[in-house]
């Protein structure tokens, strides 16, 4: 029997609350939300395990957390001895099809990428390269030393369209597709990511006057260094809450096209015949503040819903049960590697984390987790690994769009290591400093006040405490499927060498060499002493 195709719809950057479906009344997401609505589970407590996307993808393509092999940081990735869901697909007979956006595999070892994917699409060769336009419209920000805010953009005139042309090529190998093995296409694709910038008629589509209430910088109690090291470095303090709208309203454009790009390659599913027989998934890496806090982008070491909670939409193969609509169940992104493999009918290749949602999918009443975790940051000594270090010996350029963030993790105590965990209710987040959070969730739903001084000696901060010690504890590390031995081919031979007659020692230094274990080579070289 035929193994279903996998489908991996992957935005960047795209918080939960960009579809409609999920109660944001300015979202254009009707595909989606037609799609969660009849066919698929739109889970709506989805976390992420870090929140950017090296880390995220490292995380969610192979079922590890970020801290079991050190992938905690934007310029660590995947490497010859790992495997990922696409390289555990291909040798288990699936044509592999992946667009070119990575940020999952070292991109400096030769052929490294390729052995993941059986055809891989990097750009449109035959397009001429467009470049720079002029007149983005962009806030001046002139002045000495001051940060020229580029991130923001707005109405997109002309330039190239490296997601749309991703989408396309993605439609024609599902309608064109090379020979008959069963399909797994992973789409990945930079919308909504900054540059928040987007073209008509998406830009124009989102009514402005319908832009849910932004969570304002006012009135925040004890948030992250991290976060605050970032409004200082950007100085977005007089951006105007009209500036901040219209920055909003362009991000939930970016969200409706790929939306538009979502239904393009259903409709090519089911051209093809082939739409029932498909597991599809979307999920995103991470979420953005996009306005939200006073803040564009994201940050490693913060843990704000806004960052955490990503869209995850899962539709089953034909066959496999489904109880569509919204699931409030908590679950993890490395969850999507368990359930991807699990519709596929592959056993994975390496111990893992992820949890299969396909009873979940089945039965949206059904959990798997009584918490979610995430991590990011690092430590001190690490500060040469981080990205400000990449940049160069002297850092990003203050005209660099990411310089308040790159610059804020300069700071070791701003970019210490901090570790999430939420139980539906109450999110802890601990950090080395002390400088730990704590929120009620319920009644605190936009984090904007941290009470873990007034709860550090509460039961619940305990509990949760205790839980996050037992989850490092189980997940600190994996054992690998190899067995070594203890001895090498030399000694091995000086233990059986008296026991071995003098003609078979080329066979039994052969066997030994071919990786027998002792007792094997001791029970060998006993019954050749009986044959003689």
């Amino acid at each position: 029997m035929k193994r279903p195709n996998i489908v991996i719809l992957n935005p960047d950057e795209m918080r939960w609350d960009t579809m409609g479906h999920m109660g944001n009344p300015a979202a254009l997401t009707p595909n989606l939300d037609a799609f969660a609505a009849t066919q698929a589970v739109s889970f709506s407590n989805a976390y992420c395990q870090n929140s950017v996307c090296v880390p995220s993808r490292c995380s969610f393509f192979t079922g590890l957390y970020p801290h079991v092999h050190g992938h905690r940081t934007m310029q660590y990735l995947l490497h010859e001895h790992e495997s990922t869901l696409f390289k555990e697909l291909k040798q288990a007979g699936y044509y592999v099809w992946m667009n070119g956006r990575n940020d999952l595999i070292a991109g400096q070892v030769d052929g490294l990428i390729e052995s993941h994917a059986s055809e891989i699409y990097v750009y449109n060769k035959d397009a001429k390269p467009q470049g720079n336009r002029e007149g983005d419209g962009r806030p001046d920000r002139s002045g000495e030393n001051a940060f020229p805010y580029s991130h923001f953009k707005g109405l997109k005139n002309g330039g190239s369209d490296g997601d749309m042309d991703d989408t396309l090529a993605a439609v024609d190998r599902i309608l064109h597709p090379v020979d008959d093995r069963p399909l797994c296409l992973f789409l990945g694709w930079l919308n909504p990511h900054p540059p928040y910038e987007v073209e008509e008629p998406w830009y124009s589509a989102i009514d402005r006057s319908r832009l849910p209430e932004r969570i304002k910088p006012e009135g925040l109690k004890d948030k992250s260094l991290m976060m605050e090291k970032i409004r200082e470095n950007a100085g977005l303090d007089d951006y105007t809450d009209a500036q901040w709208d219209e920055l909003r309203a362009v991000y939930l454009a970016q969200c409706a096209k790929v939306d538009a790009m979502f239904k393009m390659v259903c409709d090519a599913l089911k051209a093809r015949g082939i739409y029932e027989d498909t597991a599809i998934f979307f999920l995103s890496d991470h979420g953005d503040y996009a306005g939200d806090y006073g803040l564009p982008e994201k940050a490693q070491n913060s843990f704000e819903d806004c960052l955490m909670k990503v869209p995850l939409l899962i539709k089953p193969p034909k066959g496999a049960a489904v109880d569509p609509g919204i699931c409030r169940s908590l679950v993890e992104l490395v969850d999507f590697y368990a359930t991807a493999m699990d519709y596929a009918e592959v056993t994975p290749d390496h111990d893992h984390f992820g949890k299969s949602l396909r009873a979940v999918v089945g039965d949206r009443t059904a959990s798997v987790r009584p918490y979610v975790f995430a991590e990011g940051g690092r430590m001190g000594y690490e500060y040469q690994c981080d990205e400000w270090h990449a940049e160069g010996e002297n850092g990003p350029r203050v005209t660099n769009d990411y310089w308040p963030k790159l610059t804020a993790q300069k700071d070791n105590l701003a970019h210490e290591k901090g570790t999430m965990i939420f139980d539906g209710h109450y999110k802890y987040i601990h950090r080395p400093s002390g400088r730990d959070e704590f929120y009620d969730l319920w009644e605190d739903p936009g984090e904007r006040k941290n009470i873990f001084k007034k709860q550090k000696d509460s039961e619940r901060i305990a509990k949760l405490r205790m839980a996050m010690l037992d989850w490092y504890q189980q997940t600190c590390d994996v054992v690998p499927r190899t067995f070594d031995r203890r001895f090498s081919s030399e000694k091995l031979w000086g233990i059986v060498r008296n026991m071995c007659p003098p003609e078979q020692e080329p066979q039994v230094r052969d066997m030994i060499k071919n990786g027998a274990a002792l007792m094997e080579v001791i029970g060998y070289c006993l019954s050749l002493q009986k044959q003689s």
